[in-house]
């Protein structure tokens, strides 16, 4: 395990979104390089890129064209290696993002494999016998290349399926996981992530972690023992890089495939989805409205026995957005997002937060960009003063990648340094608590103490550290077995007390305690 992990902050940026240097309305790395004193000074130090490689961009850099090439928008692979040391130079990390499930249909590798005459990348992606024979069970385009086949898809029409094999072989046309043309794209993906680590890159994000090995059993054997086999090169040649899985299945992408890191990540009615996004069905019960109808054991339920089974080998992390999910400013205000911000990033594991969410940046209604569709509206650009194009870019607003927030009250990083009740400034006050308390910390001891259904508060333990969270309008309390008389009072929205073994706190309030 990387030992940086247990007391690293991420920072996700989209590339395209983040800051514009030269005045073509779209972010780049001299962009990120400008503002990592910012990011630094959030108490964030780790990065985490969306896909910056040369890409014809139909689904906004995840239809990789080059693995080993930057695309010419953010500026050149000299210009990535630079932003490597200066972030390390700050004593920070950076992950890219590896997008090891299919590439770009422009990409080399499919078009060799699109030809009719047997080659070395014949078997790279996966191909039916004859144009005739459909791929069963899987999207699949066929009439476009002179080989005789249908091949199969891994997302987008624009997104060929790389080929690791089939756990489970249904036809004749499937590989196993173990024929030496499947090793050979495994083997193929180790060779770009080494080439990433050996310029300073310190570890990958993995876009859909588990969709690698098809046909793959419940437990997803076969996917899991393709990372194993990855994890085990990292460890014997790269130490102290880290991975973390886009999968939500951590006894799968932790304690069998080895990663350092998996995600809780939102899903229709799941437990992450409960604390913040419980809208689908029309009426918000997300937990951290201060008027909805939340239940924390909802998130609970699934997140404990998780959490308990793999807490010894990595760190299932929370976050608080991401580029696929709607901004927490869609239905929250400033108050019920510090709140929820106090919770997420008091959590065991490592948190992840999403550029603008510290500064409560607003989901908008716009037309989708790049295969964004709903989720293009979290992919605006980064919001720094009041000024033209919210500080993002110089260039004529029409020339944006995507257009900024224009309403009167949106808010900008310029506006919210002055303010030092700003959700930006709270953000800094409970990152810097992170950093100082090792009790709150990814791998310190967490217990929960109070969790009622229906009921509030949330009362919890992180090592030496009592934690109480009261998201409602209402004044509420609870049993529990503490005293006030050694308990000194770190940080607090709100107000609250502990008296006689029970904890009161006032409306919208959260509390750490020592």
């Amino acid at each position: 395990m990387p030992k940086w992990l247990k007391d690293a902050v991420f920072y996700e940026i989209y590339p395209q979104s983040f800051y514009d240097t030269n005045g073509d309305g779209i972010g780049d790395f001299n962009g990120i390089i400008e503002k990592l004193d910012y990011i630094k000074s959030l108490g964030c130090n780790a990065l985490w890129i969306n896909p910056c490689y040369d890409s014809p961009f139909k689904d906004a850099g995840y239809d990789v064209r080059d693995y080993k090439k930057v695309a010419p928008r953010y500026g050149t692979n000299s210009d990535l290696y630079r932003l490597f040391g200066e972030a390390h130079r700050r004593g920070m990390h950076v992950l890219l993002d590896l997008v090891p499930g299919h590439t770009s249909e422009e990409h080399a590798w499919f078009l060799e494999s699109q030809k009719a005459g047997k080659n070395e990348y014949s078997n790279r992606y996966v191909w039916t016998n004859v144009a005739f024979q459909p791929a069963k069970g899987f999207p699949y385009i066929g009439g476009e290349s002179e080989r005789d086949g249908v091949y199969l898809l891994n997302f987008f029409k624009c997104q060929p399926a790389l080929n690791y094999g089939f756990q489970r072989c249904e036809e004749d046309w499937q590989l196993p996981p173990d024929h030496p043309d499947c090793i050979a794209t495994r083997e193929a993906m180790k060779d770009v992530m080494r080439f990433w680590l050996d310029h300073g890159c310190d570890g990958f994000r993995v876009d859909m972690a588990g969709s690698l090995v098809k046909n793959d059993d419940e437990k997803k054997t076969g996917t899991s023992a393709l990372w194993k086999n990855v994890r085990e090169m990292l460890d014997e040649e790269y130490p102290e890089a880290a991975m973390v899985s886009e999968w939500n299945e951590p006894m799968a992408a932790i304690n069998q495939g080895g990663f350092h890191m998996d995600f809780f990540l939102n899903g229709k009615d799941n437990g992450y989805t409960t604390l913040l996004r419980d809208y689908e069905s029309g009426e918000d019960n997300s937990f951290f409205r201060k008027d909805g109808k939340g239940d924390i054991t909802r998130f609970l339920e699934e997140y404990v026995p998780r959490y308990m089974a793999t807490k010894e080998n990595g760190y299932y992390c929370l976050l608080t957005c991401n580029h696929d999910t709607m901004r927490p400013k869609y239905n929250l205000d400033d108050t019920e997002l510090k709140i929820a911000y106090a919770f997420l990033f008091t959590m065991p594991g490592v948190p992840y937060l999403y550029y603008g969410d510290e500064i409560g940046m607003r989901y908008l209604d716009i037309p989708t960009k790049e295969g964004g569709y709903a989720r293009t509206g979290s992919r605006t650009p980064m919001q720094w003063n009041d000024g033209k194009n919210a500080g993002f870019s110089t260039c004529p607003a029409d020339a944006l990648y995507l257009p900024v927030d224009t309403a009167a009250d949106a808010p900008n990083v310029a506006a919210q340094e002055a303010d030092a009740d700003s959700l930006l400034n709270t953000v800094r006050t409970l990152l810097s608590l992170r950093h100082e308390q090792e009790d709150l910390q990814a791998d310190a001891e967490f217990e929960v103490l109070y969790a009622e259904s229906g009921k509030l508060p949330f009362v919890y333990r992180r090592g030496d550290l009592l934690l109480t969270l009261n998201p409602s309008a209402e004044r509420v309390s609870a049993p529990v077995a503490v005293t006030g008389k050694e308990k000194k009072l770190l940080f607090s929205i709100g107000s609250g007390e502990i008296n006689s073994g029970e904890i009161t706190l006032e409306p919208q309030s959260f509390l750490v305690w020592k």
